[in-house]
């Protein structure tokens, strides 16, 4: 409910494609939709429990109730409140509260029988009640707790499913016997997998840790906006977590997902995140994004990284970097020459192609330099024009290539040769060049 928290909350949702049209900054027919703008809407029916025995007041103070669970958990016995309130006198405890003595208020839960429930994911479950704790509904500061506002809330909202992650089983006999101690049908249940981290070995944490490759494993939503992931990738790889539609179809848009997601499909085992699937699946939607849309969305990454691009600018280098990038975060890193100025430093060995020497790659930059300073500046022209000088100097196209590559590059690695030579443009290609000529020769 806190308002940093919130506003995350819904950036995330709108990241993703997931707009409602009920709720917080919309409105409807069911609000308020922020809780602590719902108080007193959960302390009538605290009070309208109590009213009926199923909920009572307790008075035990913090330290009675640590004192009181040290003691049972020394005798061996669950440390869980002792019920020493349950069978105070309602007028008694009508009166302690009215003036003023600090309260909490718990549910009276049964001693005997079982509650039966159908989950959907999981089938039937039935829970014993004698394992059931008296549970706060409400604090003494007047705020509800979790199993309150959540009953209250879904049944005022008339809200049809409940939809959260099996950490909540061991509280849905409690829940269920909140709606029943209401005279309410409960909603459809279903409790989806827990998430694991990547090694399969615990739930997922809420620390973000870096790969073996130092990339960082991001948890919360705007992380992964952040970083570049794709809504269109993070939507199909969140919903095959405990789901799938058959044993080989993993790519699917949001309308086929829409159209052939159910809950009886959901696996109830725990699911593994695996942060390289993911990445594979981000990949594979920046690379089917037209150029225009890619453009577009790679304009932010570039401004962080202090590399502001044009429209025009971004549509030419879209095309030359998507198949070498997994998120967009990873562009600048990528294509950060085409918008410098300067080359960061490489080591001058690079302009030497293997099994080759400084002479020939000498060479090889020195007949690249005449050859692009005449040549009609295209990349079709551009590569005739290179692989018909290679030949003319009896060697492999790949020993002419590298030195030309880190020349204008500053690296071994990137993106496609002529095309990347046509969009960074005549002048500065050869003004490259030439600066690799000269550390050639200084190195001697």
């Amino acid at each position: 409910d806190a308002p940093e928290a919130l506003g995350w909350l819904l950036d995330g949702l709108r990241y993703l494609g997931l707009d409602w049209d009920e709720g917080p900054e919309v409105g409807g027919d069911y609000g308020p939709y922020i809780q602590s703008e719902r108080l007193e809407i959960y302390r009538e029916h605290g009070r309208r429990l109590v009213d009926t025995g199923a909920a009572y007041r307790c008075f035990c103070t913090p330290q009675r109730l640590e004192e009181a669970a040290s003691e049972r958990e020394r005798r061996g016995l669950n440390p869980g409140y002792d019920r020493l309130c349950r069978n105070l006198d309602p007028a008694e405890a009508g009166r302690r509260a009215a003036s003023g003595e600090a309260h909490t208020i718990r549910f009276r839960a049964p001693d005997e029988g079982e509650v039966r429930v159908h989950d959907v994911i999981r089938g039937e479950i039935t829970f014993p009640n004698s394992t059931l704790q008296d549970a706060v509904l409400l604090k003494s500061d007047g705020l509800p707790t979790y199993h309150l506002a959540n009953v209250v809330d879904d049944h005022l909202m008339e809200i049809t499913h409940i939809l959260r992650g099996d950490e909540w089983l061991s509280s849905l006999p409690l829940h269920i016997h909140l709606y029943r101690a209401f005279g309410w049908n409960p909603p459809v249940m279903a409790h989806l997998p827990l998430i694991l981290n990547p090694t399969g070995k615990g739930k997922m944490s809420k620390r973000e840790e870096r790969a073996p490759d130092g990339s960082i494993r991001p948890v919360f939503v705007r992380r992964f906006r952040e970083l570049g992931y794709l809504p269109e990738a993070m939507i199909n790889f969140l919903a095959l977590l405990g789901w799938s539609w058959d044993d080989k179809t993993e790519i699917m848009s949001r309308q086929e997902l829409i159209e052939r997601f159910s809950l009886e499909r959901v696996n109830p085992a725990p699911a593994v995140f695996n942060y390289d699937k993911l990445d594979h699946m981000n990949g594979y939607y920046i690379r089917q994004l037209p150029v225009e849309d890619l453009a577009e969305r790679l304009a932010p990454f570039f401004e962080a990284a202090g590399m502001p691009a044009d429209r025009t600018e971004l549509l030419a280098v879209a095309p030359l970097i998507r198949e070498r990038i997994t998120r967009l975060s990873d562009a600048p890193a990528v294509a950060d020459f085409f918008f410098r100025d300067e080359l960061a430093s490489y080591p001058v060995s690079d302009l030497v192609p293997d099994r080759g020497s400084s002479e020939q790659a000498l060479t090889s930059l020195e007949r690249a330099r005449a050859v692009l300073g005449e040549v009609d500046f295209r990349k079709e022209a551009i590569e005739a024009a290179l692989r018909a000088e290679a030949a003319r100097l009896g060697i492999k196209t790949g020993q002419m290539f590298q030195p030309i590559r880190v020349a204008v590059c500053g690296r071994k690695a990137a993106p496609p040769l002529f095309e990347t030579l046509e969009v960074l443009g005549r002048t500065k290609c050869l003004r490259r060049i030439e600066e690799a000529i000269a550390k050639l020769r200084s190195a001697g």
